[in-house]
């Protein structure tokens, strides 16, 4: 009789300090992006550089503003996003196909190995031309290129994924003679599904940058041709304002991939509370 007494006292307390450290996490952020505006704004205001440098805040915003009103702003957005999606996509799919393959079968690893580490430790700059020379300097190469800086990581934690599967968990499945596709959708997937999910995270933010260094390198169109068209015009304003669409971009693929993993790893949760 105490402890359910005890347990109906500290049950509000619990949730009131929940709720209160959730609304902290989610006030933090926005007072750190205050104070990197305030300090930008301290910056200019003491003309440390000159304006067309570091402009002030309010020229950045009234730039954002007058792109999005002409139609620029979304017209490349739409170009660099289009070679993100399709980029994430294409190298999320090889990456786990390849990953799942080079996990079950040692042997393809060995023989896959020296070029799959050789292209990932050359920097994407460096290739990025042969792409544009091989595939034209339209949309294809940028997708090729955001494709594979996808690729690597997505592959590499699809193997680390399905090869912690327990190996007591895979000797039940035999034992309860499940198909092979049975031991795939019903434990190698869930068991290596966080996993995953990382990998998803880090290719997520990983797609932008490689569109934007296709982009760099050959384009008419996209966030990276107008941050290229910008630096040439010497207009720092508009650089900002590519730039800070950019991370617009990647924060709201992380956030889409967050809400995706709190769907999948949801049994995660309840069996915690158990």
């Amino acid at each position: 009789m105490q402890q359910s007494t005890l347990s109906t006292i500290l049950n509000p307390i619990e949730r009131d300090a929940g709720a209160q450290k959730l609304w902290v996490r989610r006030f933090i952020p926005a007072l750190v992006m205050l104070m990197l505006l305030l300090f930008w704004q301290i910056v200019t205001m003491l003309e440390i550089y000159p304006a067309f440098i570091i402009p002030p805040p309010i020229d950045v915003a009234e730039k954002f503003y007058a792109v999005l009103l002409d139609g620029r702003l979304w017209l490349h957005t739409q170009a660099t996003l289009s070679a993100v999606l399709s980029g994430l996509g294409v190298g999320v799919t090889l990456g786990l196909v390849l990953g799942y393959l080079i996990a079950k079968h040692p042997l393809l690893e060995d023989s896959l190995a020296p070029v799959i580490i050789s292209l990932q430790s050359t920097p994407i700059v460096a290739y990025a031309p042969l792409l544009v020379i091989w595939f034209g300097s339209g949309p294809t190469s940028k997708v090729i290129t955001s494709a594979l800086i996808v690729f690597f990581p997505t592959l590499m934690n699809t193997v680390v994924g399905i090869r912690n599967v327990p190996r007591p968990l895979h000797d039940l499945m035999r034992a309860l003679r499940a198909s092979r596709w049975q031991t795939f959708t019903k434990l190698e997937v869930p068991a290596a599904m966080p996993v995953l999910i990382g990998g998803l995270k880090i290719s997520a933010t990983l797609a932008v940058i490689g569109a934007v260094v296709g982009e760099f390198i050959s384009a008419n169109a996209g966030l990276g041709f107008l941050i290229t068209l910008a630096r040439s015009q010497y207009d720092t304003a508009l650089v900002i304002v590519a730039v800070i669409t950019l991370a617009i971009i990647a924060r709201i693929l992380y956030w889409l991939v967050t809400l995706l993993e709190r769907h999948v790893l949801a049994w995660q949760s309840r069996a915690r509370t158990i």
